[in-house]
């Protein structure tokens, strides 16, 4: 079976969504490129969108599309308990008939904060996947921690690999597939080159190691692409792109 490519909305960049109309306007795009999902940004959505999600999901499945969900929220709230918009979170991605919420870990402190997450879960029937973010909360040491303790407590808990985001906290990416590769679901495949005093993102076209990268990861787990896709014909784009990862 094929691996599954998601297009990640955020790709086409905030400008030209909110000039496009919205992420709904991407949708018979992200179709014609012949990609499997589209991953919709709660971070993007207009004033009046959220009252819209389903709508927005009858959108989705006429063009035969996965939903994938993200909210650029923690896990954990600054004190280590649990994010308290959780379920709401969960609900959102329900309507929209997601196939996983995706979050930031957060300030995880130990397993018993995990304890209430089980039931939460239960209750909404939604997965939920952690992501390596861009800050100290999304360094290894944490995401390791985490991971041992949704293992010890036999949580369904996976976990997003961003590629990119551990240059961004001066962590090894290839260290990190070799100690979070069992728990990865899902995979965000963007390069990295230094740009300024900070890191990019950059299509990982002619860049050995992040292909090599690639092959550390699950082989049958979704690749989302979260690098910038430009170009003044954006369906050729993305199809060049959902061809490459596909096959990589």
């Amino acid at each position: 079976m094929a691996r599954k490519i998601i297009v990640v909305t955020a790709a086409y960049g905030h400008d030209r969504i909110r000039t496009l109309g919205g992420q709904s306007a991407v949708l018979p795009l992200v179709a014609a490129s012949g990609a499997d999902g589209v991953e919709i940004r709660r971070e993007l959505f207009g004033p009046d969108e959220l009252s819209r999600l389903a709508t927005l999901a009858g959108e989705i499945e006429r063009l035969g599309l996965l939903a994938c969900y993200s909210a650029p929220e923690p896990l954990f709230d600054p004190d280590g308990k649990l994010n308290a918009r959780l379920p709401a979170l969960l609900q959102e991605a329900c309507t929209l008939n997601a196939l996983w919420l995706k979050l930031s870990l957060g300030h995880f402190g130990d397993s018993a904060a995990l304890e209430p997450l089980r039931a939460i879960l239960a209750q909404s029937g939604t997965a939920l996947v952690i992501e390596n973010d861009q800050t100290a909360c999304g360094q290894l040491a944490p995401m390791r921690r985490f991971q041992a303790a949704v293992q010890g407590l036999n949580l369904p808990v996976t976990l997003t690999f961003d590629m990119g985001n551990w240059l961004w906290v001066d962590e090894s990416p290839e260290e990190a597939a070799s100690l979070l590769a069992p728990t990865v679901s899902y995979i965000h495949v963007k390069a990295a080159q230094p740009h300024a005093d900070r890191w990019h993102a950059v299509p990982p076209d002619d860049a050995p190691r992040w292909r090599a990268l690639l092959n550390q990861l699950p082989a049958d787990a979704p690749r989302g692409i979260e690098f910038p896709l430009e170009g003044q014909d954006l369906t050729a784009v993305t199809r060049h792109y959902v061809t490459l990862l596909r096959e990589e």
